[in-house]
């Protein structure tokens, strides 16, 4: 990998990503929780934030955008919703692409935490940027979509190279472990990687990023199409699966 990611807490809970590329020099913000903490981070790398990549609008997203914005000139690169808080350069939507340097990033549709939510999956680098669509066990509250769209977004992020590293926006995994025992107690996979989450977490380490095939195996929203899932939550399809997790998650 030639891709420089630098991940580090923001807010109470988030995280935040800057990547660069040395080739070319460009750094791009992936979301901006805060705009001044992404700017101290930038100054101690020694990289300046060229781009903007917004996977979606909420203020924890994209509501550092105007002070890096104006520190920097970089350009924004966003679904149109995230214009409901700020302005945006380019808008992208599913199927676009972007570029920081030579590396190309692929846009995929993700909605359902809200209606526009994408990711960015660079290929090439083995690593996609999720927002709050999924998380280590777990995945966004469905806010503003609907079960179908929520799962047809999972169902794309499922369908990239297992061996991808998933970024996600935040540190909720060792209360997502917890509903998952609570959801699949039988899966022997996801009692060894809870273990180690806890873990991590009495030594104040981060569990993110994680690893899509871990994903598959254990997280389960995205195992909604499995037939031991589905006998024990019921629904007729997958995505009636799913409901029924996200409905129980919300209210554990």
């Amino acid at each position: 990998m030639t891709l420089k990611i630098h991940q580090f807490p923001c807010l109470s809970d988030n995280y935040g990503y800057l990547i660069h590329d040395p080739a070319s020099g460009e750094t791009a913000a992936i979301d901006t929780p805060d705009g001044k903490e992404y700017l101290r981070q930038a100054e101690a790398k020694g990289w300046t934030i060229t781009q903007i990549w917004n996977t979606h609008w909420h203020p924890d997203h994209a509501g550092g955008n105007k002070d890096i914005v104006e520190a920097t000139g970089a350009k924004v690169f966003a679904p149109k919703e995230v214009e409901r808080i700020a302005a945006i350069d380019t808008e992208v939507q599913h199927g676009d692409t972007v570029s920081l340097g030579d590396m190309t990033a692929k846009v995929i549709d993700v909605g359902g935490h809200t209606h526009g939510h994408i990711a960015y999956h660079m290929p090439d680098e083995g690593v996609a940027f999720v927002g709050d669509s999924v998380f280590a066990l777990g995945c966004g509250r469905m806010f503003e979509g609907n079960p179908e769209q929520f799962w047809a977004s999972l169902e794309r992020l499922k369908a990239l190279p297992p061996e991808t590293t998933l970024y996600c926006a935040h540190e909720y995994t060792q209360a997502n472990a917890a509903f998952a025992l609570h959801a699949d107690p039988d899966n022997e996979a996801l009692r060894d990687y809870a273990e180690e989450i806890a873990e991590k977490r009495s030594q104040n380490l981060p569990t993110v990023p994680m690893g899509l095939a871990r994903e598959l195996e254990t997280n389960p929203f995205l195992r909604a199409d499995d037939p031991a899932l589905r006998a024990k939550w019921g629904g007729e399809t997958s995505a009636e699966t799913f409901a029924a997790l996200r409905e129980a998650k919300d209210n554990f």
